[in-house]
């Protein structure tokens, strides 16, 4: 390898790695002259390098000293030059290190890990979602993507921040979409909906056409868009205005001493639904003698989806083959 060669590849490592080598190579020169100076002093080659390491550190066990004139030279430059490096590599590794935890708070570093959910976009919903996932599984991966924050450190949120366009390829990349496990799109509430709602598909389309195999679940704020959405590759549509407005009717049109809206959140927050198809000894019988078999099981059967028709609590139904049953059980 000439001199060019090893410059070309010295000088593209990273700076921590430079100083590292450096102060391997000059511990190692230190060591070998003074075990040729004193070999009396210094029996091997490894007495001495740890004689110059322990110099160079200003630690000074004192297990190994030179006695010559020309051995204590060689621990005077130790000193002088050996001593400044080693401060110097532990400072630019304490600098290195400051500056890569801006970097995480400040969204420019990649994210390497697979299964991890992508959350898009920074807001009220997302933040308490973050909570939620937080507390239910504190190993889950989250990396959030947003075009809007400066910084988000780790320590207050955890999360993997990446600063950017989530509509561009380069950061879904960034996020590492390809070994995701999910993704949610959250709509920007700060725009006209409209706009928020054409922002949102493009970033379906985005996510999609890097991974054609991931869930997308996409808030919608317009019902004209939900088909758009659908269209660009989204697995599920949340169309969050459609449920508020709904939320707000049970609460203007409610019965006395009821309270729909913290009933419907204290049951998501510890029930989840599930979609199943029909045990096999459950078919031809009717929904209300249907309900028992789920209760031995602690899950409560809702309703049925027949023909995209969905029928909550139905009164009198026999059930079939092609029903799917909606189901009410523990997150646990």
């Amino acid at each position: 390898m000439n001199l060019e060669m090893f410059k070309h590849i010295f000088y593209r490592m990273p700076i921590v790695v430079r100083l590292l080598l450096s102060v391997f190579v000059v511990m190692m020169l230190f060591g070998t002259v003074i075990r040729l100076v004193e070999p009396q002093q210094f029996p091997s080659v490894f007495d001495g390098v740890w004689w110059a390491f322990v110099t160079g550190a200003t630690v000074g066990y004192g297990d190994y000293v030179p006695l010559t004139v020309p051995g204590r030279i060689i621990g005077i430059l130790l000193i002088l030059s050996g001593g400044g490096l080693l401060t110097f590599f532990l400072t630019t590794f304490a600098t290195k290190t400051i500056n890569h935890e801006n970097d995480l708070s400040e969204g420019k570093v990649s994210f390497n890990g697979k299964n991890h959910i992508v959350v898009i976009g920074w807001n009220e919903r997302t933040r308490q979602l973050v909570e939620m996932i937080a507390d239910k599984d504190s190993n889950q991966e989250l990396v959030l993507i947003d075009r809007t924050l400066d910084k988000l450190q780790y320590r207050h949120y955890p999360v993997h921040f990446i600063h950017g366009d989530p509509s561009e390829d380069a950061v879904l990349v960034q996020a590492n979409i390809q070994d995701a496990e999910s993704v949610l799109i959250s709509s920007d509430v700060t725009i006209e909906e409209r706009k928020a709602d054409i922002n949102t598909i493009l970033t379906t389309i985005a996510v999609r056409g890097n991974n054609q195999d991931i869930p997308i679940n996409t808030e919608i704020l317009t019902i004209s868009q939900v088909e758009n959405a659908i269209r660009a590759g989204a697995d599920t549509v949340i169309s969050s205005n459609d449920f508020m407005s709904t939320l707000f009717y049970h609460e203007l049109f409610h019965k006395k001493d009821t309270r729909p809206f913290e009933t419907v959140l204290n049951l998501l927050n510890d029930q989840q639904f599930s979609h199943i198809k029909l045990p096999e000894e459950l078919e031809g019988s009717s929904f209300k003698k249907a309900v028992p078999f789920f209760l031995e099981n602690h899950e409560i059967l809702l309703g049925i989806i027949r023909d995209n028709d969905w029928l909550m609590n139905p009164s009198e139904i026999t059930l079939g083959t092609e029903d799917t049953l909606i189901i009410l059980s523990s997150w646990q």
